[in-house]
């Protein structure tokens, strides 16, 4: 603690949080000697979802809008944070769920939908954490999974979501997977690889999950839906919505005031 406050203190507060975090969690790894220290904790959030997953499925099965219920299942899975929340219960994860079910989600969700009706678009969807991504299953079988490629974050931080977590989810089976070059626990376009960078640059749609994203990628001018629950006070101010606010919203749409700043805390 003593070694990353020094390092802290000289650190540029103007970077965004993910970039912050970044940094903060490569130095932990060199100090100790753990590519991964967040393993067992994914391991464990994947499978507290899988426990979930078919129950999920009969009720977007059964939904009148089935769409709409794989989004609200989806976003409420962002409370997988380690960034924002330890300890996370099976309790925890039922509660959200079930508020899911009934949470009204903000933002344009008839835009969302006439742009994944566009059956000739591809689809670039960015995880977000990993036990998360088991819950993005549920939407990308709505949206025509030949036409999605999935996008992991290219080494461990915190608990994002890497290949093996995608993997674990089953989603390897399902569409295509790539990672993005960086250890970012966000979208860092500078920091992605060259590929990853040409796979976004050519994606018709993007969906990006989680905080993180939306932090790192809100000013790229690209077609971006974000989807994500506002999880601290600088971000629900900045998107002028209550905390706890269930967000769907286009780059460049009015529900996002204008402003500076990030959250304040180093997660997702």
């Amino acid at each position: 603690m003593r070694v990353l406050l020094l390092w802290l203190s000289e650190m540029d507060m103007d970077a965004s949080p993910p970039v912050l975090a970044q940094r903060i969690h490569r130095r932990l790894r060199e100090l100790t000697g753990v590519d991964d220290p967040f393993r067992a904790a994914k391991e464990q959030q994947n499978r507290m979802a899988w426990n979930f997953l078919h129950e999920l499925k009969g009720e977007i099965e059964t939904a009148l809008d089935p769409l709409a219920m794989a989004v609200r299942l989806a976003i409420a899975a962002n409370i997988i944070d380690l960034g924002a929340k330890t300890g996370l219960t099976n309790d925890d994860m039922l509660s959200e769920l079930a508020k899911a079910v009934k949470e009204p989600v903000v933002g344009d969700m008839e835009r969302f939908r006439q742009a994944v009706a566009r059956e000739d678009h591809s689809i670039l969807y960015l995880a977000d954490n990993a036990g998360e991504i088991v819950f993005d299953r549920l939407l990308i079988e709505q949206l025509k999974p030949a036409r999605v490629t999935l996008a992991v974050r290219g080494r461990p931080v915190i608990n994002d979501a890497t290949m093996t977590d995608a993997e674990a989810a089953g989603l390897h089976e399902l569409v295509e997977v790539i990672d993005n070059g960086s250890d970012a626990p966000g979208t860092v376009l500078a920091d992605c690889s060259p590929d990853f960078v040409r796979r976004f640059n050519q994606a018709d749609m993007i969906i990006a999950k989680g905080q993180g994203n939306f932090e790192t990628l809100s000013d790229e001018p690209y077609n971006i839906f974000f989807l994500f629950k506002a999880k601290c006070p600088v971000i629900a101010d900045h998107i002028g919505l209550p905390l706890g606010t269930h967000v769907l919203v286009q780059a460049g749409a009015g529900i996002l005031k204008q402003g500076e700043g990030g959250c304040a805390y180093a997660g997702t």
